[in-house]
């Protein structure tokens, strides 16, 4: 077993309070797992943000590494069909949470939470992907089960739209050919989401403006990053048969509706976790991503890279809603 330090970003609690920091760390202090991988890339998503502070929600054990996705190279492995110099991507399970995670120059991984990157895909790219291109391509294979893969002409509302999930539901739609996009975003500036090339920009603010349970048809389907009172306006304005998958909670866990938009519309409303899925569900989503992503997407997408240094400014951004885009960590 390799015996080497290395760097990782470790939370920790001291004095009531969460700390975060750059620390060399050794592989008998990191969870267990068949295999080691050498990270090079992981990338910042909004729970990783939640891991830096107290009471997040995320992290219930301390010290912990956060990081819930990384893509890396097997330096050490045990686990049937695994060989040393897979290229592999890690999302999800309890990486990050429960389990140490992918900021950190070496993670110990159990086998079956291990994906292997297909040698067209670059391990950049596959970090870029992550959890929130596997959540939005859930999010749209549920509402492709309701009608939206045979309406291209459809209306999709898009909430949390500069976020990780938001952004590559944008370009995972625009790719298989869906323009008639409307972002919803509480940010001033446009211009992110501008040259993501949605067609239509609203603010939280006019979103919420009416309030009744019943309004006129406005979205035929919808993809929600962030719940709450933002989720109770949405549902009355959605066309009859419609659908809405929800995968955030950035605006609160609770909301509060009636009956009306699902016995009278037909609404369908899909929880979407893309945290538990199997290696097997996950290779469907990759291969969907796969054909459908470009250079351009990318490059239109990617806000920075950057160092393990500059991890937790960046969480600060994502925190305080001012954070575009995907950031992604050049971990070696």
């Amino acid at each position: 077993m390799m015996d080497k330090t290395f760097k990782a970003l470790i939370v920790s609690e001291k004095d009531d309070s969460i700390i975060s920091s750059i620390e060399d760390w050794s592989v008998d202090r990191l969870s267990e797992g068949d295999t080691l991988v050498e990270v090079e890339y992981s990338a910042i998503n909004y729970k990783d943000a939640l891991a830096t502070i107290k009471n997040g929600g995320v992290i219930r054990s301390y010290p912990m590494i956060p990081g819930i996705d990384f893509s890396g190279t097997i330096i050490e492995t045990t686990h049937e069909g695994l060989f040393v110099g897979d290229r592999v991507v890690v999302t999800g399970q309890g990486t990050g949470v429960s389990h140490t995670g992918g900021f950190s120059e070496i993670a110990r991984i159990p086998g079956e939470w291990i994906q292997v990157v297909p040698q067209d895909l670059d391990l950049k790219v596959a970090a870029f992907v992550g959890t929130a291109g596997i959540t939005a391509a859930q999010a749209i294979h549920r509402l492709e089960s309701v009608g939206l893969g045979e309406n291209k002409e459809a209306s999709i509302l898009i909430t949390g739209a500069t976020g990780g999930v938001g952004s590559m539901a944008i370009n995972l739609l625009k790719a298989k050919g869906f323009n008639n996009i409307t972002a919803l975003t509480r940010k001033k500036s446009t211009d992110y989401l501008d040259s993501l090339g949605v067609q239509h920009i609203i603010s939280t603010e006019e979103m919420l403006e009416n309030t009744r349970p019943l309004q006129k048809q406005s979205f035929d389907y919808v993809i929600d990053t962030i719940g709450g009172a933002t989720l109770e306006a949405i549902l009355p304005k959605i066309s009859y048969g419609g659908g809405i998958s929800l995968c955030g909670n950035a605006s609160g866990i609770k909301f509060s509706t009636t009956v009306l938009p699902f016995i009278l519309r037909g609404v369908t409303m899909f929880g979407i976790d893309s945290v538990q899925l199997s290696t097997e569900e996950k290779s469907v989503l990759w291969d969907t991503i796969k054909e459908t992503i470009t250079k351009e997407m990318i490059d239109a997408t990617i806000a920075n890279e950057i160092s393990l240094e500059d991890i937790v400014p960046v969480t600060k951004q994502l925190l305080e809603g001012t954070h575009s885009g995907r950031t992604i960590v050049k971990i070696k």
